[in-house]
């Protein structure tokens, strides 16, 4: 990975950036039918990003000279606001997107890396996710330490235990 990428927690002025990333996190197998960008104010993935900033949101980003070109958050949801990985209202959900020129260098893993290990000394027990089939990103989930909890044959809900 580039020596010039730097993983650090958000700051409060870059948090507008989670619209875009959040818009990148969807999954379209097929690049050339990219959804309309208004996808992400419907409610199953606004609250994604939503007011972010609450006492258990984190996010962090990976920061190359200045431009976010990574971002991997947590939220923890409740019962009656479910995300697409809920498990229940302890364990926190994850979202991370790579820009797309970025991809496919290590970046995601580095900041899975750095998000597993923020966490596990935040003395969380687990932490889950929901990701497309046929996202390539399923395979580093598994490869991370992910087992699957279900699925429904198009996405997978995973979770990753936390040693504390």
């Amino acid at each position: 990975m580039d020596s010039r990428i730097l993983i650090r927690e958000i700051e409060a002025s870059e948090i507008s950036n989670l619209d875009d990333f959040l818009y990148d996190a969807i999954f379209v197998s097929d690049e050339t039918e990219r959804l309309d960008k208004s996808i992400i104010r419907i409610p199953e993935l606004a609250r994604y990003v939503a007011g972010f900033g609450r006492d258990s949101d984190l996010c962090l980003v990976a920061d190359l000279q200045g431009e976010l070109i990574g971002a991997i958050w947590i939220r923890i949801f409740s019962e009656n606001e479910k995300g697409y990985g809920y498990l229940d209202s302890t364990t926190p959900e994850l979202s991370m997107s790579v820009k797309c020129n970025h991809r496919q260098q290590g970046l995601g893993t580095y900041l899975l890396l750095a998000m597993i290990d923020k966490l596990t000394h935040l003395k969380y027990e687990q932490v889950s996710l929901s990701v497309d089939n046929l996202n390539y990103a399923c395979k580093l989930y598994q490869n991370m330490g992910f087992e699957v909890v279900n699925t429904d044959g198009k996405s997978t809900k995973m979770r990753k235990r936390l040693t504390i």
